[in-house]
């Protein structure tokens, strides 16, 4: 089966894509193509996922980065010699050309950025505590810190869980009301005392805030679409050992 690569017009003329998981090497609870090394998959399955990944952006394996990810709001900078080890972050930016940045995600919100005039890209891994901690700031500000205009930055989030799916207790809006007023807006009642809580539109605000230029969700839920995308929470529910992770890159 052929790579599938979501794109975002938001990042028209800038190599990027938003990988489902068809097309891979994996097998069982991973099939398809499952590109985290931090998951319990055959390391040789996930080394020829990621591979495939390269070659569809027209680099070598080593040339596409991905993160530690720590759901922080850490950021680093990929040079020219990239890495050997993956650093712990969970945002990362370059202005080299032939470097791929990857976010890895099975629920949160994977979140492209690219300043085409400044020749400036980054990548966010955006769960609900990166995202309340500025992992999305952080990221733009590193750009900025490498020629890029912010209000010239436009960003594309990734297939993500929706609110639909997003079930959270009444203490998670209690964090979110002590970080900002009007937060509430993010939430709806789900059953009993529970709440349903959208990610994808706290990332957009958060974004938009922010200052960039344009901000924009695909509008795919990884949870409700078993066949394209990889779940930890559905992953959770159904009693599965161990889960996939999804690729999101995006290159000079």
């Amino acid at each position: 089966m052929t790579l599938q690569i979501l794109t975002s017009p938001n990042l028209a003329g800038v190599r990027h894509g938003f990988f489902t998981r068809r097309g891979g090497a994996s097998s069982g609870v991973y099939e398809g193509l499952n590109c985290g090394p931090g998951s319990n998959d055959q390391r040789e399955a996930v080394a020829m996922n990621r591979a495939r990944v390269a070659a569809a952006l027209d680099v070598g394996p080593d040339q596409l980065l991905s993160l530690h990810q720590v759901h922080s709001a850490n950021v680093v900078v990929a040079g020219p010699d990239g890495w050997a080890e993956r650093p712990k972050a969970d945002g990362v930016v370059t202005n080299i050309p032939g470097l791929a940045l990857g976010i890895l995600t099975a629920d949160c919100a994977p979140v492209l950025f690219a300043d085409q005039a400044a020749g400036v890209v980054g990548a966010a891994h955006a769960g609900w505590r990166g995202a309340i901690d500025g992992v999305l700031e952080a990221t733009i500000a590193a750009m900025v810190r490498l020629g890029a205009q912010e209000g010239a930055i436009v960003a594309a989030v990734g297939p993500t869980i929706s609110q639909a799916a997003y079930e959270v207790g009444p203490e998670f809006l209690d964090r979110f009301r002590d970080e900002e007023a009007g937060l509430e807006r993010f939430f709806i009642p789900g059953q009993g005392d529970r709440l349903r809580f959208d990610l994808p539109g706290f990332v957009l605000h958060r974004l938009r805030d922010a200052g960039v230029a344009e901000a924009a969700w695909l509008g795919a839920c990884t949870y409700s679409d078993p066949t394209r995308f990889f779940s930890y929470r559905r992953a959770t529910h159904g009693g599965e050992p161990d889960y996939g992770r999804l690729i999101s890159t995006i290159r000079l």
